[in-house]
């Protein structure tokens, strides 16, 4: 009896990136604010690195409101998307190595902010947490920090209309 041999981590690795990049680079916003995401396992942190064009107001400087409500939202976005995405490679039904068909991403029904300190200038953190995904609506808490996870400078709460599943029909 012949047993295969589990596939190197490296590859998997190499696969899931493969895959996180295909879904990030749809979204030519993310590439404009130059929001990168770091990923464990299925755990993502999205990092916007500072960028002079991301002040609002140049006399403090602080970010801009806009960017620091947009980097939120994004990040809710891409958790949802990632899971859904990573569980159906893990189930077997999406193959990363294949050509992709173009992600439908979750569409933002409603997405509250609450600016708690100034985004000072310099890089910025944040996770997303899905509080409920069903097959059509989603609910996630973000929260972004800089220097100290403790210490949040903004934190967003978005509700979500989840796309069909891979393969169903287009409304």
């Amino acid at each position: 009896m012949t047993s295969s041999r589990p596939e190197p981590v490296q590859v998997i690795k190499q696969r899931r990136d493969a895959a996180l990049g295909g879904l990030l680079s749809g979204v030519p916003y993310i590439a404009y604010l130059g929001i990168q995401f770091d990923r464990r396992g299925d755990e993502l942190t999205a990092i916007l690195p500072f960028d002079e064009k991301l002040i609002g107001n140049p006399a403090l400087p602080a970010l801009h409101g806009g960017v620091t409500a947009a980097f939120l939202e994004v990040a809710a976005i891409i958790e949802l998307a990632w899971g859904s995405l990573w569980e159906e490679m893990e189930a077997g039904r999406v193959d990363p190595t294949a050509e992709m068909p173009p992600v439908r991403l979750p569409k933002t029904i409603d997405f509250t902010v609450d600016y708690l300190r100034t985004g000072l200038p310099r890089d910025a953190y944040a996770r997303a947490r899905i509080n409920r995904s069903g097959r059509r609506y989603a609910s996630v808490h973000v929260e972004a920090w800089q220097d100290n996870r403790a210490r949040l400078f903004a934190q967003g709460t978005g509700h979500f209309l989840m796309p069909p599943p891979p393969g169903a029909p287009t409304e």
